[in-house]
């Protein structure tokens, strides 16, 4: 079996919710050893329930969420409000290379597990704090989650129609937030590979959203010009929109960005006539009369199937797409065959639908070993196995509700 490009790196990680887990989670999919540190004193939500589905779970390892963004981890019980509990998560550090946490920034070090801790207990240690708007500054005590890390780096505002308010984002923006952590974790761990030296990471999700909508940042910059919501629309070319077509709320994303695309759309539509139409004849008319050319589009979209819209505009060289639903996505012919979607076997669940690792590395391809861990499941491979406890120890330790 492949062990992956991360073979070797031991990561220990006291993080909970979206943010924090994925970034491990596409670490471990790369072969990294992450332990998940975790405690019955205050379960990981997305353990308890789903914001996503708005599904409750009567227990702990019931949960599909927490399985999708937990792969490969193993998982151990610890009460980090217990003196001792600490000292055996120093123990985990010492053998591990890097730590990752998302709790509110001071907490860590209350706990005695701040990075100047930790790094007496082992000199070369990668710390990465992932926290809603950094560990300084006026605000780094804000707790946040998705529609706010949303909000504050930006991507509200800028998303929606013209007419309504700024768009309210839920757990993709976590994942942007814990794929730029995981690429910081990856830099950090060359950085070491090369100078033997380890380093504090301070990762704000606010900032790692602001990163991605530089464009309108620079536009207020340069020309004192703050970019607003337009729905599909672009800033420039036309048509650019999503275009309704047969069946339940199916539609086909267009964007047309030269004259020659132009003609073939209307080509492509039998309404040649159209190419020569004064109010479309070139990109600025067909920008200032973008109302009358969507009308048009929609008309000839609305009765036919988006993939045999897209096979007609992309045969003629237009850029063409369906915007797809969840069931849509899952049941896309590209993504079949790419098998971006398979089933991982968990022991309470039962086979339950995964996304595959994002990248194909040809030398040493990601996979999908294991399920989440269960709560304490892996106690006795970390605690005896890996830290040399015994298993009278371990036994008190429970009954002191030290791992717990």
């Amino acid at each position: 079996m492949n062990n992956g490009p991360l073979q070797g790196v031991r990561i220990t990680e006291f993080t909970s919710a979206w943010a924090g887990p994925y970034a491990t989670c596409l670490l471990a999919l790369l072969g990294a050893e992450v332990i998940k540190v975790e405690s019955r004193r205050r379960l990981d939500h997305s353990r308890n329930t789903s914001f996503s589905t708005g599904k409750d779970f009567s227990g702990p390892n019931e949960s599909s969420v927490f399985n999708s963004l937990n792969l490969n981890k193993l998982g151990v019980n610890l009460n980090l409000s217990k003196p001792k509990g600490v000292e055996i998560a120093k123990k985990l550090v010492r053998v591990s290379d890097a730590v990752m946490e998302n709790m509110r920034p001071g907490v860590m070090p209350r706990l005695g597990l701040g990075y100047e801790v930790l790094r007496e207990v082992k000199q070369d240690i990668i710390y990465l704090s992932s926290s809603a708007c950094g560990q300084t500054g006026p605000e780094r005590e804000y707790v946040g989650y998705a529609p706010t890390f949303a909000a504050l780096g930006g991507a509200s505002f800028v998303t929606g129609y013209e007419d309504w308010p700024p768009s309210n984002f839920m757990g993709a923006i976590d994942l942007r937030s814990a794929t730029t952590s995981a690429f910081a974790m990856v830099a950090a761990l060359c950085h070491r590979q090369r100078t033997g030296e380890g380093q504090y990471v301070d990762l704000s999700s606010q900032e790692t959203i602001a990163v991605l909508v530089g464009d309108t940042l620079l536009d207020y910059i340069m020309n004192q010009r703050v970019p607003m919501r337009m729905g599909n629309r672009d800033d420039v070319t036309a048509p650019h929109n999503c275009y309704r077509c047969r069946g339940d709320d199916n539609w086909i994303s267009i964007a047309v960005t030269t004259d020659q695309e132009w003609q073939a759309l209307c080509g492509t539509m039998e309404r040649p006539e159209l190419a020569q139409d004064e109010r479309f004849s070139d990109a600025y008319k067909r920008w200032n009369n973008q109302d009358e050319l969507d009308q048009i589009i929609n008309e000839w979209t609305k009765g036919q199937d988006y993939y045999d819209v897209m096979e007609k505009l992309q045969k003629a060289g237009v850029a063409a797409a369906p915007s797809l639903s969840s069931e849509g996505l899952f049941k896309d012919p590209h993504l079949k065959e790419r098998d971006v979607f398979m089933q991982v076997e968990h022991p309470v669940i039962g086979k339950d639908w995964v996304i595959a690792p994002p990248w194909r590395l040809s030398a040493t391809p990601a996979e999908i070993k294991r399920h989440a861990p269960l709560l304490g499941e892996h106690n006795d491979f970390i605690f005896h196995g890996l830290l040399g406890m015994s298993r009278k120890e371990i036994k008190e330790l429970e009954e002191e509700q030290v791992i717990y």
